[in-house]
C-alpha cells in the first residue's frame, strides 16, 4: 500500500520542455497529418461509391414497394361504398 503512494507522489515531477522534443512533437503532427490525408484521398472516394450504390438499391427498393402497395390496391374488386344523397346544395347569403 505504501509503495502505491510512493510512487503516485514520484510520478508527476516536473519535466522541462526541450527544443528536441518540441521538434519531435512537430513532426509527429505533421507525420499523421499527410498520413490521414494520404489516406483519405484513397479511400474516401471508395466509401463515397459505396454509399451512392446504397443508397440507389434503397431508392429501388422503395419504389418496388410503392408500386406493389399501389397495384395491390387496385386489384381488389371490392365495390365503393354509396354516399348517402341528403339533399341539393344551397349557397348560403348573408343579408344585412
Amino acid at each position: 500500500m505504501w509503495n502505491l503512494v510512493f510512487l503516485a507522489k514520484n510520478s508527476f515531477t516536473m519535466e522541462t520542455a526541450s527544443f528536441s522534443g518540441l521538434l519531435d512533437t512537430l513532426i509527429f503532427i505533421f507525420a499523421f497529418y499527410y498520413i490521414v490525408k494520404f489516406l483519405a484521398r484513397l479511400f474516401l472516394p471508395m466509401m463515397a461509391q459505396k454509399m451512392m450504390e446504397k443508397a440507389s438499391e434503397q431508392y429501388q427498393q422503395q419504389q418496388q414497394n410503392y408500386q406493389q402497395q399501389s397495384t395491390s390496391k387496385n386489384t381488389t374488386t371490392e365495390k365503393p361504398k354509396e354516399k348517402k344523397i341528403v339533399g341539393e346544395y344551397v349557397d348560403f347569403e348573408e343579408i344585412e
